[in-house]
């Protein structure tokens, strides 16, 4: 949630630094005026890990640059889905603003995530889960000229060199490994050690 809310301070000042530019052109008595334009409704898909944090970090920037969004958590955080949808609706409300411009859907990815995937009316689709899955929203978002972010599967690695500080190392490398029970896509999977101080 403290996620979320540094989000929205973050956009609020992002905001201000989305204005167009005026550059002069190759034209005499020309110039040239840069307009950014609101992309219009985006889809946002969540994995079931951190899934309030991963809404903020699109939600907040889709606000901000003027567009509206329909949110699917993951089939297994959809109390968490339905409760911070019906907390931005409320924020939204309070400020005059109707609360549907950030909706929820709940249900499986194959039946509900397909359907957003496919459908035209949403320009962009952000993807946060699996690489396999991933590719199959690019190619299906992609295949009709829509737009994607794919926050997708890692495969992190520390490098312990010759001279490092080995208890600082191995804490680093135990909490970036299990600190989150290893539910973050930027968790340890691979451990590269200097072959001087391995053992």
């Amino acid at each position: 949630v403290q996620e979320v809310i540094d989000m929205c301070e973050y956009a609020v000042g992002l905001s201000r630094t989305l204005a167009g530019q005026y550059l002069p052109s190759e034209r005499p008595n020309h110039t040239i005026i840069e307009t950014w334009n609101p992309l219009g409704k985006i889809g946002v898909i969540t994995a079931f890990n951190f899934p309030c944090a991963v809404l903020g970090w699109n939600a907040c920037l889709s606000f901000v640059c003027g567009n509206v969004q329909i949110w699917k958590g993951a089939s297994s955080t959809c109390l968490t889905t339905v409760a911070v949808g019906k907390i931005v609706a409320s924020v939204l409300e309070k400020h005059g603003l109707p609360g549907a411009i950030s909706s929820v859907v709940v249900g499986s990815g194959r039946e509900i995530g397909e359907r957003l995937i496919q459908d035209a009316r949403l320009s962009l689709i952000s993807f946060t889960g699996s690489s396999a899955v991933g590719q199959h929203v690019s190619e299906c978002v992609h295949g009709r000229f829509g737009r994607t972010i794919l926050e997708l599967g890692g495969n992190n690695a520390i490098i312990v060199c010759e001279d490092a500080d080995i208890k600082l190392a191995v804490r680093a490398a135990l909490f970036a490994a299990v600190g989150t029970a290893g539910q973050r896509c930027t968790s340890l999977r691979r451990l590269m050690i200097h072959e001087k101080i391995y053992d």
